[in-house]
C-alpha cells in the first residue's frame, strides 16, 4: 500500500519519463503495487481490515456496561468480557475502546478540556484573585504555603509566604499581599476555600464576613468545579512554581520572602502583555503599530481602593517547644520564657497589628508577653526575670569538687555487702576457710608432717 505522499511522488515521477521499475526501487515497492496506482486501480488510504474486529461481538455488552458506570476501569471490564469469550490481550482490548470512541463522554468530569474558551473583560480595579499553592520539602525543611494575589486587569501579582493556611493565617497573608500591590480592588475572586466559603454553598463564612467588611471588599466564588474562573493567578502560580521556586536559592523563610518580593518587582511586572486586549485599534493612526505594554505599565495606571491603617485584627495562634535555652521560636527570633520547661510544648499568641506575643501554656494561662522583633533578625528576646532565674539555675549547677577518679577500686562497701547477704540469705555470705581442719586434712594426708608444720598453716 502506498501512502498518499508516495501516490503523489509516483505520479510525478511517471510524469518526467520513469519506467515503472524505476518507481518500484525509488519508492521500495513492488512493481505490480505502483503499476496498480498508476493506473488508478487503487487509490491511497487506510484499508479496510480484512479481518472482523475482535470485539465487535461484545459491543453491545460494553456499551451496556458504559450506561451502568461511564467510569468503569477498562481492566475491570477487560476480566468480564474475557469471561465472556474474549480472547485478546488488554493491550488490543484498551486500544479497541479508545478507537472506537465506545467510552461515553462525562460532562460533569471532563472539566475545560475540549471546550470553548474566551477572555473575560475586567475592568482596571475591579478585581483581586486569590489563590494558595504549596510545596513540600522547603529547603528550611518544612512545608512552604505561598499565597498569591493577582489584579485581574493587568495581571500584577504579589505573593507571601505563611506558616499555615488557616483563617488567621490567610487574613494576615492577604493584608500583606495587598499592602505590596498598593491597596484592594473591589472584588475579591476565590475558589471554594473552607476558610472563606461555607462548603457546598456560594455563602461567605461568617467569621470571613467582618474582614471584608474592614477593607471594604466583596467576596466573589468561582462557580462549583470551575476553577478556571480565577485564570488569572492561576497563571501566576504556575508562572511562579516555574521561574522562581525551582530556581529559589533561600534557606530560611525569611530570606525566600525578599526572593519572592524581589521576583515579583522585576520580572514578573517586566511581563509584556498583547495590545490588543488594552488599546482601542481606532486610536491608531495609518501605519503606527501598537506596542506591547508591561505587567508593571497596566497596573501603574489601575486605581485601587486604600487600605485601612491597621490590619484586620485576627489572632495568630501556633504551637512551639521549649528548647534548653528556656525559649521558643517564632518567625525568625527566639523569645524567653521561665526555666524548667524545657521540652513542654507553649502555645504563641499574636494579634494581627499588635506589637505582642503571648506565651500560654498548655493549661491556658498566660506565662509573659513579649514585644515582637523585626521578623528574621535572628534576636533573643529575653526578659530580665527570665534572664535571672536562668543564671541562678545555670550557675547552681555548677561544682568546684574535685572529678572523681574513673579507673580506681571500689569493691562493695560494708553496706552492700550486709545487703547482699540479706538478698542472698546463707548463699550470700562471705566466704571463709577453716583453717585447723585444713591443716588435720593436711596431716592425714601427709604422716609425715611434722606438728611445727601443721603450726604453720594454723590460723
Amino acid at each position: 500500500m502506498l501512502s498518499v505522499g508516495e501516490d503523489v511522488e509516483a505520479h510525478a515521477l511517471r510524469k518526467r519519463g520513469w519506467s515503472v521499475s524505476a518507481i518500484a526501487r525509488h519508492l521500495g515497492r513492488d512493481r505490480k503495487t505502483v503499476r496498480s496506482y498508476l493506473a488508478g486501480q487503487t487509490e491511497p488510504g487506510p484499508r479496510l481490515r480484512a479481518r472482523p474486529d475482535p470485539l465487535a461481538p461484545f459491543g453491545a455488552y460494553v456499551a451496556a456496561r458504559f450506561v451502568d458506570d461511564p467510569h468503569l476501569w477498562a481492566s475491570a471490564l477487560f476480566d468480564e468480557v474475557v469471561a465472556l469469550g474474549y480472547d485478546r490481550s488488554y493491550v488490543s482490548f484498551a486500544r479497541q475502546l479508545r478507537l472506537g470512541g465506545l467510552r461515553p463522554h462525562c460532562e460533569a468530569c471532563s472539566g475545560v478540556t475540549g471546550r470553548e474558551t474566551i477572555e473575560i473583560d475586567h475592568p482596571a480595579g475591579e478585581e483581586i484573585q486569590w489563590d494558595w499553592f504549596e510545596r513540600r520539602h522547603a529547603p528550611w525543611g518544612a512545608t512552604a504555603y505561598v499565597l498569591l494575589g493577582t489584579l485581574s486587569h493587568s495581571g500584577r501579582t504579589r505573593g507571601v509566604l505563611s506558616e499555615s493556611m488557616d483563617q488567621a493565617h490567610l487574613i494576615e497573608a492577604m493584608d500583606a499581599v495587598m499592602r505590596r500591590l498598593g491597596g484592594t480592588a473591589r472584588t475579591w475572586r476565590t475558589d471554594r476555600l473552607a476558610t472563606v466559603i461555607v462548603p457546598g454553598t456560594a455563602d461567605v463564612q461568617a467569621s470571613f464576613a467582618p474582614v471584608a467588611k474592614h477593607y471594604g471588599a466583596s467576596v466573589v466564588p468561582c462557580p462549583p468545579r470551575r476553577g478556571n474562573r480565577k485564570g488569572a493567578v492561576e497563571c501566576g502560580v504556575k508562572f511562579c512554581c516555574g521561574r522562581w521556586w525551582r530556581t529559589m536559592t533561600a534557606t530560611t523563610p525569611e530570606e525566600a520572602q525578599v526572593s519572592l518580593d524581589h521576583f515579583w518587582a522585576t520580572i514578573g511586572d517586566a511581563r509584556l502583555r498583547p495590545p490588543g486586549r488594552y488599546a482601542d485599534p481606532g486610536a491608531l493612526r495609518d501605519g503606527e503599530r501598537a506596542t506591547w505594554p508591561t505587567v508593571g505599565e497596566l497596573a501603574d495606571a489601575e486605581t485601587l481602593m486604600a487600605l485601612p491603617v491597621v490590619p484586620y485584627p485576627a489572632t495568630i495562634e501556633v504551637e512551639r517547644q521549649v528548647d534548653d535555652r528556656a525559649t521558643v521560636a517564632f518567625r525568625g527570633n527566639r523569645y524567653s520564657v521561665a526555666p524548667g520547661l524545657s521540652g513542654a510544648t507553649m502555645r504563641l499568641r499574636h494579634r494581627i497589628g499588635t506589637p505582642g506575643l503571648e506565651v500560654v501554656s498548655p493549661g491556658g494561662v498566660v506565662l509573659v508577653t513579649h514585644r515582637l522583633a523585626l521578623r528574621g533578625a535572628g534576636t533573643v528576646v529575653r526578659t530580665p526575670e527570665h534572664r535571672a532565674a536562668l543564671e541562678n539555675v545555670v550557675l547552681s549547677q555548677f561544682s568546684s569538687a574535685r572529678r572523681c577518679d574513673r579507673k580506681a577500686n571500689h569493691p562493695p562497701g560494708a553496706a552492700a555487702l550486709a545487703e547482699r547477704a540479706r538478698l542472698m540469705g546463707a548463699e550470700g555470705a562471705e566466704p571463709t576457710v577453716d583453717l585447723p581442719g585444713l591443716a588435720e586434712v593436711l596431716r592425714l594426708a601427709f604422716p609425715g608432717t611434722t606438728a611445727a608444720s601443721g603450726a604453720d598453716v594454723a590460723p
